[in-house]
């Protein structure tokens, strides 16, 4: 260790309460600058991988980003369903290994309600190409049975062997409740952090069985109940997208082609990974809104610790001018004065970064479960090392001010000071 660097040191030291302050002033703001960007990083991955292994998204003639969004994400409502012939058509085709048919439109306290069968319990993937688990009981088999995500039980206190009211169209009011027909809870889904969790499943047939008796949202008459219902056969008219997973990645695009220009009814299939990155780049605005914040808040601790070292430099114009006669240089001072901020800003990173991991590995949990959001515990990446190099530089420049301040002062100056 230099002299300079050791004096810097000890100077330090014997400003221990300034220094502590400066000191946690910068690591908060760069606990909230990495933060934030180790959030959005892990939050446009985690958003990425809300749908995976899926190739194709098919519904009514729309555009890619409403499809997306009414199909996985459940907001909005689809312009147009598909024919049931047309599911049937695609589900057999020769490219097609699997597809998942999807019918929406009713709720449950504010919970979408989603119409499909058992292929979605055993092709659906999300996260890394992830299954969806059953935290409790078992997929539905009977007409009215349901399987509930992890928040729709979490809020409404649901378990298995609960009973649930499901509700035409979106608002669950009196009137638009299938009031004779409830549905008995079989199964509660593990947490994914996906849609999955706000979704109520049932059954196709069941999406059919509660609207018999009821025409465009109104219920006309006494409808059967549910022991008449269970004795028909129902199958579905229409449904509102399917999810399509094909044999070979090579038939995808071809596939697209021919569903665009399908001649019985106009529909749309669109790739889940390019629609994505569109309604991501619509959100870019909010992202960089936060970088922006995050970086303001760094500027203001760097502000704060300069507006400290010049405070204390107005203190220390005797000891400046000591030093001076004891034969230290001008430049001496000059050195001194960065090395403290110098050595201030870098002790600052090391305790951000530690509270940084150490937050990580607080709420990481926490946020995965209920928000999707993975938060690993991995190595810094190297913008992350680039933000940090440059809060250390900024912190050096910082410096400056009041080292150009001191060597400026003269010894006369210095041992004059008037109290």
């Amino acid at each position: 260790m230099t002299p300079t660097l050791m004096l810097a040191w000890k100077s330090v030291r014997n400003r221990r309460l300034t220094a502590c302050l400066t000191i946690m002033t910068v690591a908060v703001s760069l606990v909230l600058l990495l933060g934030v960007e180790r959030i959005r990083t892990q939050a446009k991955s985690s958003f990425a991988n809300t749908i995976s292994s899926t190739d194709l998204i098919v519904g009514g003639r729309s555009g890619q980003v409403n499809l997306l969004l009414y199909s996985v994400f459940r907001i909005g409502n689809a312009t147009n369903n598909i024919d049931w012939k047309s599911y049937q058509e695609f589900s057999q085709h020769r490219s097609v290994d699997w597809a998942i048919p999807l019918s929406l439109g009713d709720s449950h306290k504010g919970f979408r309600v989603l119409g499909t069968n058992q292929s979605y319990f055993e092709h659906y993937r999300y996260g890394n190409k992830q299954n969806l688990n059953l935290a409790q009981g078992r997929a539905f088999d009977g007409l009215f049975e349901t399987v509930i995500g992890s928040d729709v039980a979490r809020k409404l206190g649901y378990q298995v062997g609960s009973e649930i009211i499901i509700a035409h169209g979106i608002s669950d009011v009196g009137f638009s409740r299938h009031d004779n027909l409830p549905f008995k809870v079989v199964g509660i889904f593990a947490p994914t952090g996906t849609p999955v969790d706000k979704t109520v499943h049932v059954s196709l047939a069941a999406i059919e069985a509660i609207h018999v008796g009821w025409e465009s949202g109104a219920r006309l008459g006494n409808t059967p109940s549910a022991k008449q219902l269970e004795q028909h056969n129902f199958q579905p008219k229409q449904i509102t997208a399917m999810l399509v997973g094909l044999k070979s990645k090579i038939q995808t695009f071809a596939l697209q082609r021919q569903i665009n220009t399908y001649p019985q009814e106009p529909l749309s299939a669109i790739l889940p990974g390019i629609a994505l990155h569109e309604l991501w780049g619509m959100m870019s605005v909010a992202e960089q809104a936060l970088m922006v914040v995050s970086g303001f808040v760094v500027v203001a601790g760097l502000l704060g610790m300069l507006s400290s070292l010049l405070t204390s430099l107005q203190e220390r114009r005797r000891e400046m001018a000591i030093l001076r006669a004891m034969g230290a240089r001008p430049r001496h001072i000059f050195s001194l004065l960065i090395l403290e901020a110098s050595v201030l800003t870098f002790i600052g990173i090391v305790v951000g970064v530690t509270m940084l991991y150490g937050l990580l590995a607080l709420i990481g949990p926490f946020v995965t479960q209920y928000y999707g959001i993975q938060l690993p515990l991995i190595m810094l990446s190297y913008y992350e090392l680039a933000l940090i190099a440059a809060v250390q530089l900024a912190g050096t420049v910082i410096g400056i001010f009041p080292a150009l301040r001191a060597y400026r002062q003269s010894l006369s100056d210095g041992m004059t000071i008037r109290v």
